[in-house]
């Protein structure tokens, strides 16, 4: 396992990172926990030091706070919900509604009870608007949360497909990581967000490397999710065809088949020098000894980084049309 800075927090964190929605149950069916909690540690194992989960993710923080107990080294980052459980964040609120000072205490203390630890290593509040920036009494919350021991860092997960929506945050000095979605589709935050952290030495976590995933090649014009999945709105309408065709097309300008491509597109993404982790999705061992294998030093050729470029495919994960 290779490790990087998570900005300048003087955390070091490993590449791969243990990506917990998954494991709680909750919008991802089929978890087994007995299968989740081998997961966890077959991934501390590997040398994955960073897990990161959420209020929102069903018994994830209970099931992750079970197993880090026992490994005093591993990093732990949780999320604070919205107070008006609106994902993504739309414009023209104010974080009164969204992120009060006594809600993110609220959140946080409900978060350390399931889990059953001290403090967390990094709070993040789960959805983000610039509108934010200088308003409200969430930064001074976290200051004090920070000088009691409840947390040691703060970052944002940024909204799904906007990673220009941080970067007055990133500028303000006032966040130590961001999480962004970020993949061989959506090379968007290379445009703005990654240089702007690169400046200001703020962390990047990497999520929905393969696209929830689609960038596995096992989604087709046929896959089928169970009822109250996650990804039955995700890969709703045509997109699954669409991601098939997508998917077809790029393994066939690497020439590689699609079952190398999920090694590939964890590349693509670590080849970024800023970016900190990638927070891979990791529901049983098979999964977590695959992913982790991709840390190895190795990158892409230029030729292969320039074929993958080729292949954006920006769209938004609310729209189902081809764009």
């Amino acid at each position: 396992m290779e490790y990087r800075q998570l900005g300048r927090t003087g955390l070091t964190v490993s590449e791969i990172g243990y990506g917990a929605w998954g494991i709680g149950g909750s919008m991802w069916i089929g978890a087994q926990e007995d299968e989740s909690v081998a997961a966890l540690h077959r991934a501390i194992e590997l040398g994955v030091n960073l897990i990161d989960t959420a209020r929102g993710y069903g018994d994830s923080e209970r099931i992750v706070g079970g197993v880090v107990r026992d490994h005093p080294d591993v990093l732990v980052a949780t999320k604070v919900p919205p107070k008006n459980f609106v994902w993504p964040a739309p414009g023209g609120l104010h974080p009164d509604e969204t992120f009060p000072g006594d809600h993110i205490r609220r959140s946080l203390e409900t978060s350390l009870a399931a889990s059953g630890l001290e403090a967390f290593d990094l709070l993040q509040f789960h959805v983000w608007s610039d509108e934010w920036v200088g308003k409200g009494d969430w930064l001074e919350t976290i200051a004090d949360l920070r000088q009691q021991g409840k947390i040691r860092f703060f970052g944002v997960s940024i909204n799904d497909y906007q990673p220009e929506n941080a970067l007055d945050l990133v500028r303000s000095g006032t966040v130590d990581t961001v999480q962004v979605i970020f993949n061989a589709f959506h090379q968007q935050p290379e445009e703005h967000l990654l240089p702007a952290c690169a400046e200001h030495g703020v962390g990047v976590i990497v999520r929905v490397a393969l696209d929830e995933g689609g960038l596995t090649g096992r989604i087709t014009a046929g896959s089928t999710f169970p009822e109250g999945d996650f990804r039955n709105t995700y890969f709703g309408g045509d997109r699954a065809a669409q991601v098939e065709r997508h998917v077809d097309a790029l393994a066939g300008d690497l020439g590689i088949g699609t079952d190398e491509l999920p090694d590939l597109a964890l590349r693509y993404v670590l080849d970024q020098p800023a970016v900190s982790t990638v927070i891979a999705g990791m529901r049983t061992v098979r999964n977590v000894e695959r992913n982790a294998a991709t840390s190895d030093g190795r990158r892409l050729t230029p030729e292969q980084r320039e074929t993958v470029g080729r292949h954006r495919w920006e769209r938004n994960f609310y729209l189902a049309a081809d764009e």
